[in-house]
């Protein structure tokens, strides 16, 4: 049975982030869930559970016992082993898009001491700027080609709590017994790409800003196929 595809966004942004990726696999013939994460951080801490739930929620759409590939985008990735443990879908594949991987021994920090000092200045009672307005426009507007999307991206993104970045995110033992892959974008996210390199994984590169799932989603498609099925 051929896997559905389970593409989770960063919860820095939403999931406008995953849907031109998943329209290219649909058109492929390919299952295809975005699950939504943006009501997360509204929560009180911690807040994994809360993304863990709303993936969960998502496949009740796809038929118990159907294979899904998990794919993680940015500090998704950080979410992926709890993810996936709190399925009651086999997981085939996990694919790691320009992602931050977790510890290999839990817990894993969400966040550096470096950028948790860059942030706390913005945080205004406790809850930071969206993800887009921290960095300056000459940073921004590479990530993106079209004004729509753009316009799209930016609105949906949710206005975090510092406290989601001060968080520290469990590892399951044993939570990378099935085959995992990287699929890299470009710098800073290539030292995790060679680590995930080191830990045995498949890694591939599509050069790009660390949105270009959103520029060449038809490339994307392509690389996460191909992780996919020959994992």
């Amino acid at each position: 049975m051929q896997p559905t595809f389970v593409l989770v966004h960063s919860p820095s942004v939403g999931p406008s982030t995953w849907r031109p990726v998943a329209e290219q696999l649909t058109a492929a013939g390919y299952q295809v869930r975005v699950p939504s994460l943006l009501h997360a951080g509204a929560s009180a801490p911690p807040f994994w559970p809360h993304i863990v739930s709303a993936v969960h929620d998502d496949l009740q759409q796809v038929p118990a016992g159907s294979p899904v590939t998990l794919v993680a985008h940015s500090n998704a990735g950080l979410f992926l082993p709890l993810i996936r443990s709190g399925l009651d879908h086999p997981v085939t594949s996990s694919i790691f898009v320009d992602a931050a991987l977790p510890a290999r021994i839990g817990p894993t920090p969400v966040a550096t001491p470096e950028l948790l000092e860059f942030l706390s200045p913005m945080a205004v009672n406790g809850r930071l700027p969206r993800w887009t307005d921290w960095w300056d426009e000459a940073d921004v507007a590479p990530m993106f080609s079209d004004p729509k999307v753009r316009e799209t991206v930016i609105e949906e993104q949710p206005t975090l709590p510092l406290s989601y970045y001060e968080q520290h995110i469990p590892v399951p033992d044993g939570w990378d017994d099935h085959p995992c892959s990287y699929l890299l974008f470009g710098p800073p996210y290539d030292d995790l790409a060679a680590e995930a390199r080191e830990r045995g994984w498949r890694v591939a590169h599509l050069p790009g800003a660390h949105l270009h799932q959103i520029i060449d989603p038809a490339g994307t498609a392509r690389h996460l196929i191909e992780l996919a099925t020959t994992a």
